[in-house]
């Protein structure tokens, strides 16, 4: 689910308490969760298209990843009622060499490089009870999240 995408019924969003503030990152995740859980239907419209890209540095990618790996360790009853990833992070590497194909082998290092600083942002991102709140700062993207009464949930 990515809110960059998603048209929600009202209704429905109201139901589930609207867009959560205490998460750090994947709100839009969060209410698709609970509008399943509530008994509501969530939609895929394949013909549908939408332009949406980020630039992001390898660091940028890091913190990015890092927050997702915070939001999945303090909401596992996503990934516990809906399963997790479970393999799709290697099927995406792959099918990302593969369209850069032979031809484009000078993009390899490049592509792998950055799926693995995702990976290493998002593991970390799980672990981050165990971390200060000053090194929870430099990792993340969203560093004014810290500052916030969400932030010492755990």
């Amino acid at each position: 689910m990515s809110n960059s995408f998603a048209a929600y019924r009202g209704a429905a969003l109201l139901e589930v308490g609207g867009f959560p503030e205490h998460v750090i990152f994947a709100e839009d995740m969060y209410v698709a969760a609970k509008m399943l859980l509530g008994g509501w239907k969530v939609a895929y419209a394949g013909n549908a298209s939408c332009r949406h890209s980020h630039n992001y540095t390898f660091r940028e990618e890091f913190c990015r990843y890092f927050d997702m790996g915070v939001f999945h360790a303090r909401e596992p009853w996503i990934r516990e009622r809906f399963g997790g990833a479970g393999g799709e992070g290697l099927r995406y590497v792959k099918s990302e060499l593969a369209f850069l194909g032979l031809s484009r082998l000078h993009l390899w290092p490049s592509a792998i490089l950055r799926n693995a600083v995702k990976l290493l942002g998002y593991k970390l991102g799980q672990k981050e009870q165990s971390m200060s709140l000053a090194l929870k700062k430099k990792l993340g993207m969203y560093k004014r999240y810290w500052d916030s009464p969400y932030a010492e949930k755990h």
